[in-house]
């Protein structure tokens, strides 16, 4: 048996290439944005992920994104993807997220029960060019700035406090050894105090508050919450069209047929965990499942939440159990994959090289549907301490503040899998880097508004269907 032998340079080399690459893709090349002239419609975009989606719930995610400039932004990804691989790039590839805007970054409980800041959302992760996560993360504060009615002063100081977050924590991994780089972690526990310092005594009681409610939110409070008895039994209950129980969705389908399709599913997925995690899986049995809607983006991809029993009815467990689809940044070119993966083993392989720490129960599978269609889905639980920042409610201070720590956690990320060594001597240690992602937010932004009074108009001519306060 033969294995592959890896080039392994040293770190006098990787700062070469990294230079090189400075040198033919010079930093202040990532100020550029020019729409192309043959650039895809925003709202073309849409309507063509609209037709691998449940009917019925697009014109909830239409409404979603239509609150805000900000919303619309969360569910561009497709089209910020098209419009990242016009611009020019490093040419050093790591595994992106491929959504990297505020709001896929928050906290969630580790295996040990220590709460940890991390990106947690991989829908589209998918090897490519680091900058595409740099420049969705500065986009999406600059949009946020202005959401939030700051000046370009204060929205340009929040913008590149996460790209000098990015640079120096980047300088800081490639200097650090392997092993290293692949424990850091952002515990919220040793970052309490910095976090909180520079905060009104009243917003220190608001972000406490805030760590509280992600510590509450966990099966047992999903259980309270979504479930009522039915006929006597505990069940998921219905809010439609956000929440609908499998009963009402094939109310002609045999709850028998239905166990057995759940088994099928659960199987395949057992074998994707650890075989510790797998043991703790099976003591568990299935009790209801329903469909739910999550998100902006995912809106209108297959979501189920399961309900599952361990030595009680009061001992419950809420898995999710979410489609996975093509990621954007495969489709708009990002860098080919090693090897070929279903759509939720890349999520799942995508997420586990990225986060500092996982959900234990994380896993895949592709199953027939109830629909008689094969797709990829991935698991994880419903609920485990998650919790996020409003973005809506920071200030002009807290926005640079959390974006900085942004800048860390997606460096960190990124440190993980690229050759950060490389990435590092290609930032520098100078404005450059910072000033040019600033300008390019700008421009994105201004160009975010375009799109989303587009899809405003589409919505006022009929184009489009749109439900709002759902």
């Amino acid at each position: 048996m033969s294995t592959e032998r890896r080039s392994h340079p040293t770190p006098a080399e990787r700062v070469k290439a990294g230079k090189s690459a400075r040198k033919a893709a010079p930093v202040e090349q990532n100020a550029q944005f020019q729409p192309a002239a043959d650039r895809a419609d925003p709202v073309a975009i849409l309507e063509d992920q609209a037709r691998t989606r449940v009917p019925e719930l697009i014109p909830v995610r239409h409404g979603r994104m239509l609150v805000s400039p900000f919303t619309f932004f969360r569910g561009a990804a497709a089209g910020m993807a098209a419009d990242l691989a016009a611009t020019p790039d490093s040419g050093l590839t790591v595994q992106l997220c491929g959504d990297a805007h505020l709001s896929n970054f928050g906290m969630f409980a580790s295996p040990e029960r220590s709460l940890v800041f991390d990106v947690n959302d991989f829908d589209e992760t998918h090897p490519g060019p680091w900058e595409w996560d740099v420049k969705r993360l500065a986009a999406s504060l600059e949009i946020a700035g202005r959401d939030n009615d700051f000046g370009p002063k204060k929205r340009r100081r929040a913008v590149m406090a996460a790209a000098r977050g990015y640079q120096q924590a980047m300088a800081e991994f490639a200097g650090m050894n392997q092993l290293d780089v692949w424990y850091a972690r952002a515990d919220i526990g040793e970052l309490q105090d910095a976090l909180k310092a520079g905060l009104t005594k009243a917003r220190q009681k608001t972000f406490d508050k805030a760590l509280a409610k992600a510590r509450g939110r966990t099966s047992a409070r999903a259980f309270g919450r979504l479930t009522g008895l039915v006929d006597g039994e505990r069940r998921i209950l219905p809010d439609p069209p956000l929440i609908m129980p499998v009963r009402d969705l094939v109310p002609d389908v045999e709850r028998a047929e239905l166990e057995e399709w759940f088994r099928e599913l659960l199987a395949g997925y057992r074998r994707t965990l650890q075989s510790d995690r797998g043991c703790l899986l099976d003591a568990f049995e299935f009790v209801d499942m329903a469909r739910k809607v999550v998100g902006v983006g995912s809106v209108g991809t297959r979501c189920w939440i399961v309900l599952m029993r361990g030595r009680g009815p009061d001992d419950p467990l809420f898995l999710q159990i979410k489609e996975a689809q093509q990621s954007v940044v495969a489709e708009y070119g990002g860098r080919p994959t090693a090897e070929p993966l279903g759509e939720g083993e890349r999520v799942v392989q995508g997420q586990r090289l990225m986060q500092a720490v996982s959900d234990i129960f994380l896993g895949w599978q592709t199953v027939e549907g109830i629909d008689g269609q094969t797709r990829d889905f991935y698991v994880r639980q419903l609920a485990d301490w998650k919790g996020s920042v409003v973005i809506e409610g920071l200030s002009p201070t807290e926005l640079p503040a959390y974006g900085r720590l942004c800048g860390w956690t997606l460096a960190r990320a990124h440190a993980r899998t690229g050759d950060r060594i490389a990435i590092a001597a290609y930032l520098g240690e100078d404005e450059a880097f910072p000033e040019a992602v600033a300008d390019f937010a700008a421009l994105y932004a201004d160009q975010n508004e375009r799109d989303y009074a587009a899809m405003q108009d589409a919505r006022r001519s009929g184009r489009i269907s749109a439900e709002s306060g759902l």
